[in-house]
Formats: C-alpha cells, sequence, structure tokens
C-alpha cells in the first residue's frame, strides 16, 4: 500500500511585491466567487448515496467535485493571502490541487459514509482550532503586507498547511475519494 495520502495541495510562494490594495478590500472582492462555490456542493449527498447502494464512483461525479474543490481552495488561498490572483472558475493559477480517483469496489467500503461523520468529529475538532489560528496568522500577514507589500514565507507555509489539511478531511468526509483516515499533520 503507498504510504501518500491520495490529496496534494502546493500553493506557490509569491516571490515579487503584493497587492497592497487588493489585500485591503479582500474581504469585499470574494463574495461573488464565495457564492458559486457556496452554491455549487449540492451533488455531494449523490456521492454517498452512489457508493452505498451501487458501489460507484462515476467519473464525472467526482472530476465535478474535484473541479468544485479546486475553485475552493483557490478561494481559500486568495481570502488568506495566500495569492493576489482572483479565483479562477477554470484555470490552475497558482494554487495546485489533486486527488487521485478511487476504484469505488476496490478502494472504497460501501458503508463507510454511514459513519464517516463519526470517525471525522476529531478532524473536525482541530479543523476548528487550526483555523482559528490560520485567520490570526492571516493577520498579521495582512498587516505585515500593507506595511512591507511581502508575505512572511513561514506564515504563508503554516496556512498552506492548514488549507491542505482541510482538504484531506474534505476528501475523506465530503468527498467521500478515501476510506484512509486522514493524518492529522499540516505537511506533505
Amino acid at each position: 500500500m503507498n504510504d501518500e495520502y491520495p490529496v496534494h495541495l502546493s500553493v506557490d510562494y509569491p516571490e515579487g511585491p503584493r497587492n497592497r490594495l487588493s489585500v485591503l478590500f479582500r474581504f469585499l472582492l470574494v463574495i461573488p466567487i464565495l457564492i458559486v462555490v457556496a452554491l455549487s456542493g449540492a451533488l455531494l449527498p449523490a456521492t454517498g448515496l452512489m457508493i452505498i447502494f451501487r458501489q460507484k464512483y462515476p467519473r464525472w461525479m467526482f472530476d465535478y467535485h474535484l473541479q468544485i474543490r479546486r475553485l475552493g481552495t483557490r478561494l481559500a488561498a486568495y481570502m488568506m493571502l495566500l495569492t493576489d490572483q482572483y479565483p479562477s472558475t477554470d484555470e490552475e493559477q497558482s494554487v495546485h490541487l489533486n486527488i487521485i480517483y478511487p476504484d469505488a469496489v476496490k478502494d472504497l467500503n460501501r458503508f463507510m459514509p454511514l459513519v464517516k461523520w463519526i470517525l471525522v468529529i476529531p478532524h473536525i475538532i482541530l479543523l476548528i482550532i487550526r483555523f482559528i489560528i490560520a485567520l490570526i496568522l492571516t493577520f498579521i500577514a495582512w498587516t505585515v503586507i500593507i506595511i512591507t507589500g511581502r508575505h512572511p514565507q513561514s506564515l504563508f507555509r503554516i496556512v498552506e498547511g492548514i488549507i491542505r489539511y482541510s482538504e484531506r478531511v474534505n476528501a475523506y468526509a465530503l468527498l467521500l475519494v478515501t476510506d484512509r483516515y486522514p493524518p492529522f499533520r499540516i505537511g506533505n
């Protein structure tokens, strides 16, 4: 069995000066794309039903979920000041999310969607704590970017890791693409 978790995320660190104006008004700029992402998760319950009753994960459904998660991850990176690029609905930009397509018969237990919501509780608690930390670090980075025009790389990597951890939990509990329990680490 491969030791790597089937979810990979990296964000390119911006080398040049940051756009101070967009950083200043970022919370207003994200509203339209936030609405798009919020409305696009309607097929998630259907995935669980397909796995439970048919033991299938249709490729088109996986591809749809993957693209929505990529958009959501670009949105998170933009809101958390990891990138100045407004989240594209179809381009990868500087946020790279890859999730391995599962073989539903071989890799997924058809009854796991019924219990994953219980098994993920420790991760939800840790996600809440880590999300608060990410917000604090983002505020610190926001202040530094406004003053210096640069994002501290150490803060950047921690927030990137928290988003990576969140995507692994999403892949396990919501997208249902793996039955491997997500690691608690924020690193690769």
